[in-house]
């Protein structure tokens, strides 16, 4: 129990810098440094990347990847991709992003740094904010079907029959190539 709320206060805390990340990128200030303004779109970034190598071992970096998404996406950032990597693939398992809830304190700090956002808005675990900034944001969801079937959870790279439904499953070349064509990758 001690564990499950020091996990959840880790959580809480990286939310609070994904969200100030996500709130300096969105605003300016008054002397133009330090923000993005909507002409500016986020210092010229148009294919953001954002790999997450890490499972369910690292929660805050799951939650911290889709706030940053959701931001980016805020900021104006046309292409927006989360990729799990080699050693976050787990994520990609039907299961593994529902099992990561948002507690309600959560939702109540995140809901009071946004106008028009209230707690009961916002959903009850990670899945469904990754489909959400899917299907309403059009943010790419991919993951490295090479390591779905070393990981042993497919048969091959473009079985899905493990994986939530709204991630896809990548070749090594296509996650290269989407790789050498970002201007920006951050790294979770």
């Amino acid at each position: 129990m001690v564990r499950k709320t020091v996990v959840t206060l880790v959580a809480v805390f990286m939310v609070v810098i994904a969200i100030s990340f996500g709130a300096y990128c969105l605003s300016a200030s008054e002397d133009g440094v330090g923000g993005v303004n909507e002409t500016d779109e986020m210092g010229g970034v148009e294919n953001l990347i954002i790999y997450v190598n890490t499972g369910l071992d690292k929660p805050n970096n799951q939650y911290a990847s889709y706030v940053v998404a959701f931001a980016a996406k805020q900021a104006n950032v046309p292409n927006v991709t989360v990729f799990y990597g080699p050693s976050g693939v787990e994520m990609a398992k039907k299961g593994s992003l529902a099992s990561l809830a948002i507690p309600d304190e959560v939702k109540t700090l995140v809901a009071d740094q946004f106008e028009a956002l209230n707690p009961e808005d916002l959903p009850d675990d990670l899945e469904a904010v990754a489909r959400f900034e899917k299907e309403q944001l059009g943010v790419n969801i991919l993951s490295c079907g090479t390591f779905h079937v070393i990981d042993g959870f497919a048969t091959a790279i473009n079985d899905t029959t493990e994986i939530v439904d709204f991630v896809t499953p990548v070749k090594v070349s296509d996650a290269v190539n989407a790789a050498l064509g970002a201007d920006k990758i951050l790294y979770f």
